[in-house]
């Protein structure tokens, strides 16, 4: 039986924790549009990991086999 490939452009963009669950980097596009308007507070959130939703990790899962 064939390996699956790894998908190497998600495997850069993402990590996975010790229990399994896959973080990601929150979209940074959301910071440079109108970030006159934006709390320094907000500015800084979008530098920060967070959690993958389930459903989300179910499709990750598919493309990185062999890291998550």
């Amino acid at each position: 039986m064939p390996k699956i490939k790894t998908r190497k452009s998600v495997s850069k963009r993402i990590k996975v924790t010790g229990s399994g669950k896959i973080l990601r980097m929150k979209s940074f596009s959301g910071c440079k549009h109108i970030r006159s308007n934006k709390t320094h507070k907000q500015v800084r959130g979008y530098r920060k990991p967070c959690v993958a939703d389930d459903t989300d990790a179910k499709r990750i899962s598919k493309l990185v086999p062999y890291d998550v």
